[in-house]
């Protein structure tokens, strides 16, 4: 990883209200990239309200935003402040372009949200562009149907930012998998940014697992999405 500094400086966005996956994948990516580069510092940004809950390690640290929580009908709403949502967003944003400003990341990892929660990182992007930090949108290898996904995109006005921002994107996970974009109108500008990376590593208890079957299959997108909706159902 090239630096402008004698150490690396890596940014890490999430979005987070209350689920557990954003956040876990974050802190999974930034003992990765701590373990892999001795001289690398990893800051997190995250509106968790149990980022603190977690153990980091040496050279991982957050910034928590406040935190917003999602209604039944979609809209946000502060998490404990009694503030409007707007006033709340305008606080992320400012806080998440600040920590920006000060830390100097090298690079700018964005999990999922490609402009944040109702665009609050759209200006942290757009200035750390000019200051040439290299830009990553951070994936995971299966995300909602094409059919919910794409109408999203169009209303947060993505597209723009992939083109226009982002260097590249990264999938956590295999090709021969799953396709995160596939039936999303993509350019193919955009397609030729997507890294995939492999699987992140996470520890997991081992102890009572059935062993891995030889037979096992890589399971396609649709399977996965409408076992993830019975999940959720």
């Amino acid at each position: 990883m090239r630096s402008r500094r004698n150490d690396g400086r890596v940014l890490i966005y999430s979005h987070d209200t209350f689920g557990l996956g954003h956040l876990r994948r974050c802190r999974a990516l930034a003992h990765a990239l701590v373990d892999r580069f001795k001289q690398l510092s990893v800051l997190i940004l995250s509106g968790s309200p149990i980022i603190g809950s977690f153990d980091f390690r040496a050279r991982v640290d957050f910034v928590r935003v406040p935190g917003v929580i999602k209604l039944r009908n979609g809209e946000y709403t502060s998490l404990n402040l009694h503030l409007d949502i707007s006033e709340t967003l305008s606080m992320r944003a400012s806080i998440i372009k600040h920590t920006a400003d000060i830390f100097a990341p090298d690079l700018f990892i964005v999990d999922k949200e490609p402009v944040g929660l109702r665009g609050e990182v759209l200006e942290t992007l757009k200035m750390l562009k000019r200051r040439g930090t290299r830009l990553v949108l951070g994936l995971r290898d299966v995300m909602d149907e094409p059919r919910l996904l794409e109408p999203e995109w169009q209303r947060k006005k993505v597209l723009p930012a992939l083109r226009e921002l982002y260097d590249e994107i990264w999938v956590y996970g295999l090709p021969q998998i799953c396709d995160p974009l596939e039936g999303i109108g993509i350019p193919q500008r955009v397609r030729q940014k997507m890294v995939y990376t492999g699987y992140l590593h996470r520890e997991v208890p081992t102890h009572g697992a059935p062993p891995p079957s030889s037979s096992t299959r890589p399971t396609r997108c649709a399977t996965i999405r409408r076992a993830r909706r019975s999940w959720r159902d």
